[in-house]
């Protein structure tokens, strides 16, 4: 009797530890990534996801968390995109999470602004955000460099400023709501400012 409570009590302990195992979703496979980004993407995003089109967004260098959460939504429907709900819905949670390892450990290439009239207004809403409009520093959740923080806010430093811009474009009209902090901070924008903040943000590193 005594052995059999010994093993109910074994089985216990190990029952939970086997399930949490169990759960833990499997390391990424940057060579299956690679593939993934070689056969779907490259196309508009150039193989490593560096400097393609400054329509499309530059992944390399971004963080897999967020990557993957975007490709989700895309797939959801949770972010309108024709194009790209096509693609995300031939991925498996697994497929995301593999290419968006693959653009993460890629190294993005440093861009540059190209409006110098403009860059100081750029900056000032970037670092110090628009304390008449209620608009906060950009810098508070995407960093100084623009390196954003994993799993919460995405790197922007250096990316497209036409990409920059149709975002924030998207977020103030409405057409991309998949993320309601930066629906109402776009919201709050001028054209003028809003330009001038992307193209002060391809500059950063």
């Amino acid at each position: 009797m005594k052995s059999f409570l010994s093993f109910l009590l074994a089985a216990a302990l190990v029952t939970p530890v086997l399930a949490e195992e169990a759960k833990a979703p499997a390391k990424p496979d940057l060579k299956k990534g690679e593939a993934i980004s070689t056969a779907v993407c490259a196309a508009c995003h150039t193989a490593d996801g560096s400097r393609g089109s400054p329509a499309n967004p530059i992944l390399a260098g971004q963080h897999p968390e967020y990557l993957a959460k975007q490709l989700a939504e895309f797939k959801s429907g949770k972010r309108n995109n024709a194009i790209m709900k096509g693609f995300a819905s031939t991925l498996s949670e697994d497929d995301m999470r593999n290419v968006a390892a693959f653009y993460g450990s890629k190294q993005a290439k440093p861009g540059f602004a190209k409006h110098k009239d403009t860059v100081t207004l750029g900056q000032q809403i970037y670092r110090g955000g628009i304390a008449d409009k209620q608009v906060p520093a950009c810098a508070g959740c995407h960093s100084p460099t623009g390196a954003g923080i994993p799993a919460q806010y995405p790197r922007v430093g250096g990316q497209h400023a036409d990409y920059t811009e149709a975002q924030l474009v998207a977020f103030r009209g409405g057409v991309r709501n998949n993320n309601a902090q930066m629906s109402v901070i776009a919201a709050k924008l001028s054209d003028k400012e809003l330009k001038a903040v992307s193209d002060y943000i391809a500059g950063l590193r």
